[in-house]
């Protein structure tokens, strides 16, 4: 074991049977450094044990939030629609002021049968709509690129460049509260990888950095993530990158996973530090 865990930092969604407060009982006792929440563990509507009780719960643990997750879906065919996921993130940076949360991390969205433009387009107004009210809690907003076998439904930001290119159009409007989370299962595969980490840590918009592993054979597009050290992710490497670009924030594990998830989830967070430890 030759990696301590202060920089570590687990996601929720990562244990999903357990609670808010067990997740951050149980990472706060094994040593853990972080803790990046998931809505759904906090909003009563979505099953969550409400703001107040989650601040109490997460304070108390001594943890720290390097993310709330997850903010975006910004297109909608009717500006109404729009106007309401604009409403919704601006809620949701103001849950992470109260969590501590250093970032809302955006999956920006994307609308079937809607120009991939027309999309990315309606997220750059939308983030823009948003970033007078991230400055006013303090709260950074950050895109994270998704793998584009979620072009169709969930995301219509699949590389850095894309991302980066937002950063930089709003750059005079964004004050340093706006930049772009990379999750290794996301880009792993993108040829402008190394370059592109380099032109966001020259910007100062690399705010995120998540890790697991993705699977030869997925059975699942999205629950059935590789534990680090599962799959084909060079993910040692992408981490170097990504400090020598200049990040030196939380790693962040975020593994989607109906297998893990059936696990004992004492013996998976074992499992999970021995990888983050050892990969």
């Amino acid at each position: 074991m030759s990696e301590d865990l202060s920089r570590c930092a687990i996601h929720t969604m990562t244990n999903k049977p357990w609670s808010l407060a067990q997740c951050c009982a149980k990472y706060a006792a094994a040593g853990v450094g972080g803790i990046s929440i998931w809505r759904n563990t906090v909003a009563p509507e979505e099953g969550g044990v409400g703001l107040d009780e989650a601040v109490k719960i997460v304070k108390g643990s001594g943890l720290a939030v390097p993310a709330y997750v997850r903010g975006g879906f910004f297109p909608a065919p009717g500006s109404a629609e729009r106007q309401k996921a604009i409403d919704h993130n601006k809620t949701m940076l103001d849950e992470a002021a109260a969590l501590g949360a250093d970032q809302v991390v955006l999956v920006v969205g994307a609308v079937p049968g809607m120009a991939l433009s027309d999309s990315r387009q309606q997220v750059r107004d939308g983030i823009a709509a948003c970033l007078d009210h991230a400055k006013a809690v303090h709260v950074k907003l950050s895109i994270e690129p998704l793998h584009p076998m979620y072009a169709g439904d969930k995301s219509c930001i699949n590389r850095i460049a894309e991302a980066r290119e937002i950063c930089e159009a709003l750059n005079a409007d964004a004050d340093g509260h706006l930049g772009v989370a990379v999750d290794v299962y996301h880009v792993w595969w993108d040829p402008d990888l190394d370059a592109e980490i380099d032109k966001l840590g020259k910007g100062g918009w690399l705010l995120g950095f998540h890790v697991c592993d993705w699977r030869l054979e997925t059975r699942h597009l999205l629950t059935d993530r590789g534990l680090m050290g599962d799959g084909c992710i060079d993910i040692a490497g992408i981490r170097k990158k990504v400090e020598a670009a200049g990040f030196h924030g939380f790693n962040e594990v975020e593994v989607f996973s109906e297998q893990y998830w059936a696990m004992n989830q004492d013996d998976y967070l074992d499992l999970v530090l021995e990888r983050y430890q050892q990969v």
